[in-house]
């Protein structure tokens, strides 16, 4: 199998830890690609978005997004299990999933938005209202931050992640007024090393 990604995207650390985690390492050749061009025909060949992460998979077939390839993943070992077979539980690790892609996707936007538009064009209103969104479900995952039985499923792995991205991108801000968040992405780290272990180099 081949992974197409860069090691600053924290969708692709999120796949990156799945497989660590999942002690796949061996099984799948990391391939870095550019997605500044307009067509990357490697990329754009496995995911016609031309996004990554794609994990190509036999060859010919590549599944994405990385939600998808983390449950795929998580098919191919039994342990630790990242995802819930059914019911309530699965529900949750979804539902934990989706929140913090969302906390991905506007800090995205704004970096975006930062770094693709002179400031003289930046749109305030509309990056308030990317930011709010951060807000709001940070404050949320504030009062009662999720716990995990035996080990972290692919909800915490995400959230885990998109903490990780505004540290990197928008800075520590974040952390001075939800002290429960900061704790709980330390207890984190300490009980995943996949965590460290994909932590975007430098720039």
């Amino acid at each position: 199998m081949k992974l197409l990604f860069s090691p600053f995207s924290p969708y692709v650390r999120k796949v990156r830890m799945a497989v660590i985690m999942k002690g796949l390492s061996d099984r799948i050749e990391t391939v870095a690609v550019d997605t500044n061009p307009l067509d990357n025909p490697e990329l754009s060949s496995a995911n016609p978005l031309s996004k990554i992460p794609a994990l190509v998979i036999d060859g010919s077939t590549a599944i994405f997004d990385s939600n998808v390839i983390c449950e795929y993943l998580d098919s191919l070992a039994p342990q630790p299990a990242l995802f819930p077979a059914s019911g309530v539980e699965r529900i949750r690790t979804l539902t934990l999933g989706s929140l913090a892609d969302g906390i991905l996707d506007a800090a995205l936007l704004l970096v975006y938005e930062r770094r693709y538009r002179p400031e003289e064009k930046w749109h305030a209103p509309w990056m308030a209202r990317q930011q709010g969104k951060i807000d709001r479900a940070l404050d949320y995952l504030e009062k009662t931050p999720p716990a995990w039985r035996g080990t972290p499923d692919y909800g915490h792995l995400t959230l885990a992640c998109a903490l990780g991205y505004l540290d990197l991108r928008l800075g520590s801000a974040w952390r001075s007024s939800r002290p429960k968040l900061v704790a709980w992405l330390d207890e984190f780290a300490a009980a995943v090393p996949a965590f460290e272990a994909t932590r975007p180099p430098p720039q």
